[in-house]
């Protein structure tokens, strides 16, 4: 009998990194029961130590932390090539802060307080892990963009996607010229028994069209207002 929810044949290890002593350890009881392998850690020095020393399937990360901030330990694991998941955990609702964290390369954020039900929930949502990729790299326009690295580049330069910002490119690449609607984009990005934000689109859309303006590509993600977004190549959208 399987006592831990398994990906091929191993147990899911979470990183918790909470400097708020009591939260971290409800956090980690919490996962516990849903039969997770938990670590915990309580600054960002630690947590980046930790993430870049072992392979965990998800990582907890409060942005709040001493020593560094979720923030920037989320950057550097980004510039390191680690692509582990993370979901941020704020106790600001700003919408700078959680444009920022996804900017930098989070998949998703949680306001506190929090309901245990919606964390367990995102939770789920990102260690669902795809069964299927078309392909290494997948080429629009002048885009191509590599599931290998999680990069997008153009002959103008590179950027690194964040894991939600990938599969929301890669749907878009699959789908190019044709309009898909935010509830469908949740469907397919975010999974349906997700509790994500609707918002959470049109962060990582934004966040997308400035990485695209970045590397300077003919690609362009569209609004189609009232109906979705579309991905278009410029030259054929003119």
């Amino acid at each position: 009998m399987k006592l831990y929810p398994y990906i091929g044949g191993e147990t899911m290890r979470i990183l918790v990194a909470e400097d708020e002593i009591d939260l971290a350890e409800a956090l980690k009881m919490m996962l516990e029961m849903q039969k997770y392998s938990v670590e915990m850690v309580h600054d960002g020095e630690d947590a980046l130590f930790y993430a870049e020393s072992t392979p965990y399937d998800l990582i907890l990360l409060d942005i709040m932390m001493p020593k560094k901030s979720g923030i920037e330990v989320v950057r550097e694991l980004r510039s390191n090539g680690i692509h582990t998941p993370v979901l941020m955990l704020t106790a600001k609702s700003q919408l700078e802060d959680k444009v920022t964290g996804l900017e930098e390369g989070a998949d998703d954020y949680l306001t506190k307080p929090f309901e245990g039900a919606e964390l367990l929930a995102r939770v789920k949502s990102l260690l669902r892990r795809p069964n299927v990729f078309v392909a290494s790299v997948m080429t629009l326009g002048n885009v191509e963009l590599n599931r290998d690295t999680f990069t997008m580049m153009t002959s103008k330069g590179q950027v690194l996607l964040n894991n939600k910002e990938f599969q929301l490119m890669e749907y878009f690449m699959m789908n190019s010229n044709q309009v898909l609607s935010t509830d469908l984009i949740m469907e397919k990005v975010w999974g349906l028994d997700s509790e994500a934000e609707i918002n959470v689109v049109w962060v990582n859309i934004s966040s997308l069209r400035k990485k695209l303006a970045t590397i300077e590509a003919d690609v362009t993600i569209k609004s189609a207002r009232g109906l979705g977004y579309q991905l278009v190549v410029e030259s054929a959208a003119n």
